[in-house]
C-alpha cells in the first residue's frame, strides 16, 4: 500500500470517527436539553401574599397555611416541584395553623420549605413557561396586594394561554383571578364555572370583612363568570371547568390539587 492510501485511509477514519463522537456529542444535549424540558413541565407556581393586615387597618392577616402544604404535599407526592411568588417577595405571614395536626407539624420542622416561604420569589424572577399549572392558596391575606398586581395576572394569563396549563384557587385565593384579562381582552372567568369563598359565610358588618376591596361571588359574576358553592361548606367541594380549578374553603385544598394533577397527567377525560 502506498503513502498516498495509508493517507487517505487515516484521513477517513479521522472525519469518520469525528462524526460519530459529534453524533454521540449531540445525542447527549439533546438528552440533557430534553431531561431540562420535562424537569420545566413538572413545575407548579404558588402565588402568596406579602399583606400582613386587612387592607390599611390593624387587623392582622395570614396566608392560610393548611390551603398551602394540603395542595402542596399533593403536587410533592405527584413528583412536582413548587416555586412560590409573591408581589414583592421574600417573607410571607402563614396562620391558620393547628400544631396538633401531623401534616402541620412536618411541613413546620421542614427548614427547606419554610425558608422558601422565607424567600418567595417575586414577579420579575419567574419564568412562566417553565410552569405548567399555577395555584393561588387563600387566607385573608389572599385579598390583598395580589388582585391588583398587574405582573402576576400577566404571568398566569401566559401559563393559561401560551403554556396550556392550569389555573387553580381554592377559598380567598379565588380573588387572585377576578381580574385576570386573556389577550382578545376577555376575562379569565368569563363564561366558566367558577367557586371560592361564598358571600354566604361571610360575616359582612365584620371589620375584617369591610376592608375587603370586593365580594369574591359578586366579582366573578360582573365578569361573566358562574358562581357555583356549596350551602353547606366546609365538605371539599369544588369545580373544574376545562383549565380551570377552583375550591371554596380548605377543605377543598388538596383535592383542587389532585384534580390538577390529574390533569397535567391526562388521567382525566373531562379536560
Amino acid at each position: 500500500m502506498n503513502k498516498f492510501k495509508i493517507l487517505l485511509l487515516a484521513t477517513v477514519c479521522f472525519v469518520g470517527c469525528s462524526e460519530k463522537n459529534q453524533k454521540t456529542q449531540e445525542t447527549a444535549s439533546q438528552k440533557e436539553e430534553k431531561s431540562v424540558a420535562k424537569e420545566s413541565r413538572n413545575q407548579v407556581l404558588f402565588v402568596v401574599s406579602n399583606a400582613h393586615y386587612y387592607g390599611k387597618s390593624e387587623i392582622e392577616s395570614t396566608n392560610h397555611f393548611p390551603e398551602i402544604i394540603l395542595a402542596h404535599n399533593e403536587f410533592k407526592k405527584a413528583g412536582y416541584k413548587v416555586d412560590f411568588v409573591s408581589p414583592k417577595g421574600g417573607a410571607i405571614p402563614i396562620g391558620y395553623i393547628r400544631s396538633s395536626d401531623s401534616l402541620i407539624k412536618d411541613y413546620l420542622y421542614d427548614a427547606t420549605f419554610m425558608d422558601e416561604l422565607e424567600h418567595t420569589q417575586k414577579p420579575t424572577d419567574i419564568a412562566p413557561e417553565n410552569y405548567q399549572a399555577i395555584y393561588y392558596p387563600g387566607g385573608g391575606s389572599a385579598m390583598f396586594t395580589v388582585p391588583e398586581n398587574q405582573a402576576i395576572q400577566e404571568i398566569t394569563a401566559q401559563i393559561y394561554e401560551r403554556q396550556g396549563g392550569i389555573v387553580a384557587t381554592v377559598c380567598h385565593g379565588t380573588a387572585g383571578i377576578v381580574d385576570i384579562k386573556l389577550s382578545d381582552g376577555s376575562y379569565l372567568v368569563a363564561g366558566k364555572e367558577v367557586n371560592g369563598f361564598p358571600d354566604l359565610f361571610e360575616n359582612k358588618k365584620a371589620p375584617y370583612y369591610q376592608q375587603f376591596p370586593f365580594s369574591i361571588q359578586e366579582a366573578i359574576a360582573a365578569h361573566g363568570g358562574i358562581f357555583r358553592y356549596s350551602e353547606e361548606g366546609w365538605d371539599g367541594f369544588m369545580v373544574a371547568d376545562g383549565r380551570l380549578v377552583t375550591g371554596q374553603d380548605p377543605t377543598g385544598a388538596d383535592k383542587v390539587a389532585q384534580k390538577v394533577v390529574a390533569l397535567l397527567t391526562n388521567k382525566d377525560a373531562t379536560l
